[in-house]
């Protein structure tokens, strides 16, 4: 059975960093393009970032350029979203997704490409 499991969210203030973690188990992890998506209530969930499954292969969103990256450890098949200058807009639950990808520089912007996914973190950024 494939897990998902985001951690490392909280409440912080503008301008902070965070990072957030994904491990993924059930399944070998090298062969999945990895995923970070975001919601707020009302919303729709937004793509913010991918990983290929060699790390060479990576892509953020225009939203968070600059200040979000994205990284994988295949050996330790965990994923980050590294966080910084935060803002009250970045405010949301972040979910982690996985997509298993045959080429080993392709990633996944659209949602459907994903097939498993965590059950979010919520990230909150006061002004």
């Amino acid at each position: 059975q494939v897990q998902v499991v985001e951690s490392g969210g909280g409440l912080v203030q503008a301008g902070d960093s965070l990072r957030l973690s994904c491990v993924v188990s059930g399944r070998t992890f090298s062969d999945y393009a990895m995923g970070w998506f975001r919601q707020t209530p009302g919303k729709e969930r937004e793509f913010v970032a991918a990983v290929s499954r060699s790390v060479s292969g990576a892509y953020v969103a225009d939203s968070v350029k600059g200040r979000f990256a994205i990284s994988r450890d295949n050996a330790k098949s965990t994923v980050y979203l590294q966080m910084n200058s935060l803002k009250p807009e970045d405010t949301a639950v972040y979910f982690c997704a996985a997509g298993r990808a045959s080429f080993y520089y392709t990633f996944y912007v659209g949602q459907s490409d994903y097939e498993f996914w965590g059950q979010g973190t919520q990230v909150t950024v006061s002004s």
